[in-house]
Order: structure tokens, then sequence, then C-alpha cells
């Protein structure tokens, strides 16, 4: 091993709100506010981070031309009630085709997958 992970980052246009977003989709808490960058945790693993990006450009997914980047899978027990939530938060959903996942944009755009079995 090399190294551990730190950190996911994530650039973004607001990062106060996809922090607030990711906080209520993970039960993570904010753990420190310098400038325009973010860092949330619960504590135990990596944290996110999220960078302001005055130019950010959102993935487009499944467009090849502007690709997803990155994504993060959340895995949860219903997947009816999950949906809900997140599309309360402010996220987007994308696809639900795929068998096991669900696949959203979050507030800025970045896609990310709800698992359920």
């Amino acid at each position: 091993m090399i190294g551990r992970l730190s950190a996911i980052v994530l650039d973004c246009p607001d990062p106060q709100r996809l922090a607030r977003f990711y906080c209520e989709l993970l039960g993570y808490e904010i753990t420190r506010v310098d400038g325009s960058w973010i860092d949330i945790s619960d504590g135990d693993g990596p944290r996110i981070s999220f960078q302001h990006a005055p130019d950010h450009q959102p993935p487009r997914w499944p467009d090849p031309g502007r690709p997803q980047q990155v994504h993060l899978d959340v895995r949860v027990d219903d997947i009816d009630r999950a949906e809900q939530a997140v599309l309360a938060l402010g996220a987007t959903r994308l696809s639900d085709v795929e068998p096991g996942f669900r696949v959203y944009a979050d507030p800025a755009g970045h896609p990310f997958c709800l698992e359920f079995d």
C-alpha cells in the first residue's frame, strides 16, 4: 500500500449547497469550511470535500462528450423511499433501467447511484 484514501473531492458551483445535499443523503456532518472549500464526514472513513469551481461544466451522463468523471455509489435498504428523499433534496433522476441501481444527478450535475437488492 502506498497510501490511504483521504478524501473524494467534487468541483461544483455551490459548495455549501452540495455539502448539505450529501450530508442529508449520507448522514454526514460539515466538519470544515475554509473559504470555497467544505469537508463533510461521518468521523469514521474518508471525507468528501467540495471545491468551488466557477466555470464548472457538469457531466451529461451517459453522453461521452461530457462523461461522468467520478460518481458515488450509495447502498440503500428501500429504493423508493430513498429516491423520494434524494429528489426532495434536489437530485434529478437520470436512469432506472439498470438492475440493482438507479442513477441520479446531484444538484451540481454529478451522477451518483442508489444501489439496492
